[in-house]
Parts: C-alpha cells; structure tokens; sequence
C-alpha cells in the first residue's frame, strides 16, 4: 500500500472533520462524503433516512461485502434555557465529562449558528468551593453563550431554541510525528480509510472477485445506523470502526484491531479468522481484542434482520469519546487489511 493512500486517507479525514454532524445533523457531513465518493468515480446512492452508499466495483453481486462506516458524531441538543440565559443540554450519545470547558456552535433553526463554551455551572475555581468535588452531569453544566444575554428572553430573542443542535469543537491536528488527535476519530477516520481504499482500488484498475459496496451511515452514536440501506446480493458486512486502545488489549495506535467480540456478543468466527488472515498476508500491524463496551453498525444490521456474516475491524484509536488519538501507521495498517482481504 502506498504511502499517498495513506496520506489521502488522512486529508480526506481532516476535512471530514471540519464538519459538525452530530447524530441527527448530518446532511452537510454526507454531501461531502458523496461527492468525495463521485469524485473517486464510484455510483452513489443516498438512503431515505440518510448516509450515502458508494458501489467501489467487482464482479459477484451475488456475494457481495459491504463496508460500513459512520461520519455521525457525539454532541448534544439544546433541553432548556436557563433563566441566566445560558443553555441546559441533553447528550446526543456523548458524555460531559469529556467536553467540560470545550468551545461549541449552537445551529439554530432559522437564525444561523452562536458560538458558546460549554462549564460547569458556577466555573470559577476561586468561587466554587465544591468545583472540583462536584460531579459532572447534563443537569449542572451548561453553555455560555458568547453574546450579551443575562435572562431567557434575551437568548430566545436571538432565535437559538429548544432542540437546536449543540457542536463541539473538534480540534483536530496531525502532528509532525504522525499522530492524528481530533474529537470524533470514532468514526471519520475510518471514512477517511474507505475513501483511500477507494482510491487505491480506482486508481490501479482493481476489480474485485466480489462486489464491493460502502455505506457510510448516519446515527450509529444512538444505535441504528447500519439498519438500513443493505444492498442486494451482500452476504458479508464489515463495521470499520475504530480499533480501541486500553488497558488489558493489544491494539495500540499504531495498529489495526480485529474485534472478536464485543458488548453485543462474538462476530462471525470465520470472518474474524480470514481478516487475521490477510493482515498476516500483507504485513499490517494488527490484534485481535474483545471490547468490553462496544456496539456497532454491523449489529444494527443484524438486529434489523439481514442475513449476513459479520466482522469488525478499526484503526487503533486512543481515549474513545473524548480527545482521541490515532497515527498514520495505524491508517496504513487498516488500508493493508482490507487490500489482503478485498483482493
């Protein structure tokens, strides 16, 4: 695998990054994506309930793998506006401690997007006594809006309301050594990866035995993103999600982890056994691990009735839901697989 798939992988990755699509606000996300898709020269198709499927080529359509990977994120949802004016959220999959004193964008429905940080209540260390006793949950957080408001009809007046999406800055950075750190690796790096495999398979005439199909799904952070969009004529799907990294498992960031079982039960063994398989044959960094807290598209697919062997694959990425890391060497170990696997 050459090094410029790898690198595309990545740019395509940053980009992705740089747009806020939390679960449910994902449409700028997926126009990217499809055009990203088209660009490659693969046919795309865009599901009713949103995602984009890419067709990447090969000849059996009857025994056909698909690829699935999310660009929905962690974020949150306005619940309230506080008498401070400032805002009360409800987690969309996300988890507060990991976004305390994090810059957001609130996208209103009609009156464009607001800028704000999200804290504690009562922030300030040299006030709160109990500020570093204090636990941290949706109900005593909140964002501070960057305008001049103090009351919830000056914030109401600026057009930001209940149900309004909250964003979190990504942050996202590539360091000179190779590390990739970014909110929400888990899933966009993995998109990245899909569309420099694509790449690869395009740019060097590769025709697959079997048809090879991505579906890039929306709202996998709450649970049912791979449900749908199945196509015809798949017997295998592929979640390639991220690889996690932690105590008590062998993965690191510099890896591809093969997941054996996770939350949801064990993958399809002989799925699991083959991409070993092909890491070996190709010379990626890989483990397999067992996740303790995991679910996946794949799973959705499964609870939604398709009947279809089931594997999980993903970059090493570090401090999952929270500031994550990755490195390019785990990028290129995650292209080698799915080249010894697809071809």
């Amino acid at each position: 695998m050459e090094k410029k798939y790898v690198d595309f992988a990545v740019e395509k990755t940053m980009e992705l990054l740089s747009i806020d699509s939390p679960s449910g606000y994902t449409k700028n996300a997926e126009d990217y994506v499809a055009a990203q898709f088209e660009a490659l020269g693969c046919a795309v198709t865009r599901p009713v309930k949103g995602g984009v499927v890419a067709d990447l080529g090969g000849k059996d359509t009857q025994n056909a793998l698909l690829l699935e990977a999310h660009t929905d994120t962690l974020g949150a949802m306005v619940a309230e506006i506080k008498c401070n004016g400032r805002l009360r959220l409800v987690g969309l999959g996300s988890n507060p401690n990991n976004v305390e004193t994090e810059t957001c964008r609130i996208v209103t429905k009609f009156s464009g997007t607001y800028e704000g940080t999200f804290q504690l209540n009562n922030a300030s260390i040299h006030v709160n006594r109990k500020y570093s006793s204090t636990e941290r949950s949706w109900d005593n957080m909140e964002v501070v809006l960057d305008e001049l408001v103090s009351s919830a009809e000056e914030t109401a007046a600026l057009g930001i309301a209940i149900g309004d999406f909250v964003c979190f800055n990504p942050r996202n950075v590539v360091t000179e050594k190779g590390y990739i750190k970014s909110r929400y690796l888990d899933d966009k790096l993995s998109v990245g990866i899909l569309m420099g495999f694509a790449k690869f398979l395009k740019e060097n005439h590769i025709e697959p035995e079997r048809r090879i199909y991505v579906h890039v799904t929306v709202y996998e952070e709450v649970g049912h993103g791979g449900s749908t969009a199945v196509p015809a004529g798949v017997t295998e799907a592929i979640s390639v999600d991220m690889g996690c990294v932690g105590d008590g498992l062998g993965c690191t960031e510099r890896m591809v982890s093969i997941c054996a079982k996770d939350s949801g039960g064990p993958y399809n063994y002989e799925v699991v056994k083959a991409l070993a398989a092909a890491a070996k044959k190709t010379g990626a960094a890989y483990a397999v691990d067992i996740y303790p807290s995991y679910g996946s598209d794949v799973e959705a697919t499964l609870r939604a009735g398709y009947d279809v062997r089931h594997g999980l694959i993903g970059p090493g990425v570090y401090a999952s839901h929270g500031y994550e890391r990755s490195h390019k060497d785990g990028v290129e170990a995650t292209l080698k697989l799915l080249e010894g696997y697809v071809c």
